[in-house]
Formats: C-alpha cells, structure tokens, sequence
C-alpha cells in the first residue's frame, strides 16, 4: 500500500523532489523509518506574553520553549499499527528544551492525513498538502479539534494556532530545508524556526519503533 503521503497526494507526489519522495515514502510497506538530524539556525516565539503557553503546550510536547541560534534537532518518522489498526506515522521533532510529538494517519472518509499533536492525541488537526514550484512540501494545518474523554469539540479558532510546514531538498548542500511557523487569528506569529538537517533511513524490522515515539494515549476520533 502507498504511504499516507502518498494517498494524500496522489498523482502530485510525484512532483515531489525525489528525495523528498523517499522521506515521505515512509509507511508500513516501506519497512523504513527516517530519521533527520541537523541544526534550526533560528528558533523564535512572540515574546514574554506567549511564553506560559508554550510552557503550557510543552507539558504534553505540544510546543517547545527554545528560542535562539543554530539550536540542534533531531526528527523521528516511525510508521506502526495503531491500536485502532490504522497506518500511523511519528513525527517527533526534539529540540535541547523540549519535544514537538505528532502521530498522523490517513482518514479515509476526508481522503486527507489527520494530525495528531502532543503525547495523548488531545489535539487533532487535518491537513492541506501542496507541492510547490521546487519540488518541496507545503504543510497547512486545519480547524483543530479538543478530544479528551467524552468530549470532541471543536476549539475556537482565538484559541489555535495554524502551522504552516514547507521542507524541500537543496541539492547544492545535500540536505533538507525546513520552515516551520505557527500564526494565532488574535496575536499573529507566534512560534517558528527554519534550518537544516541530514536523515537517514533505518529498517524498521530490525530496529523496531522506540516506545518513546508513540503516544502515551490514543483516539479513534478524528
């Protein structure tokens, strides 16, 4: 079966870049992982009045508190077998200061990837995927939604923050370009960074998927 990027994208992914079609070619029939490291040569917030929410967010690894230069990074992509038998992807993205966890899955009934933040799946988003001019990914997160026991509601859009990803392969260097930003309706940019890592691939079969990677929680709903 393809991937949940793949899926997602359909004949577009192979507009992807073809290294980016290897990162993203990640799944379960792939029998790899992708591991990324590298620096964020800029990691920033909004300031003082946006720190006690990313303190808040970064309880359950929704946000991470780092900000400055040249900071180090590291990304896990581990495709599994949720519990609720769906294809799952980590995207675990760990800073000095703290972790940025995400579980996604393909959702059959919007034929879109569905994203799951922090380490109990209490978030969770849909997502927009676009190829752009130079062969990179463009990631826009959608209207999220709070589930937490009975509960699954929508959040108030002044409550949320929108993330917009674009990650393309430069040639010239020999590795991956990131861009990160996360916009609130009410106060603007409010957290991002850019930079640059390497990956490697591992098989998952023989290396396993790190029980650190997955979620301490899980949700059917979507």
């Amino acid at each position: 079966m393809p991937s949940i990027f793949q899926r997602a994208l359909g004949r577009a992914f192979n507009r992807l870049h073809p290294q980016l079609q290897h990162r993203f070619g990640v799944g379960l029939d792939s029998g790899r992982a992708c591991i990324g490291t590298g620096v964020m040569t800029r990691v920033w917030n909004a300031g003082p009045h946006i720190r006690p929410f990313l303190a808040l967010g970064s309880r359950r690894n929704v946000l991470v508190p780092d900000a400055g230069a040249d900071i180090p990074f590291r990304i896990e992509n581990y495709p599994y077998l949720d519990s609720y038998g769906r294809e799952t992807v980590t995207f675990v993205r760990t800073f000095p200061r703290g972790r940025f966890d995400a579980t996604m899955i393909y959702d059959d009934t919007r034929a879109g990837i569905v994203d799951y933040l922090g380490t109990h799946q209490h978030i969770a988003t849909p997502l927009d995927l676009a190829v752009d001019d130079r062969g990179g990914l463009v990631i826009r997160s959608g209207r999220q939604r709070f589930l937490e026991g009975p509960l699954a509601v929508a959040i108030p859009k002044a409550a949320t923050g929108t993330a917009i990803v674009s990650e393309h392969f430069d040639e010239r260097a020999e590795r991956f370009r990131i861009a990160v930003t996360v916009s609130n309706p009410w106060l603007g940019r409010i957290f991002g960074y850019w930079g640059s890592f390497t990956a490697e691939y591992v098989d998952v079969a023989e290396h396993g998927v790190p029980a650190n990677v997955r979620p301490r929680r899980e949700d059917a709903r979507c």
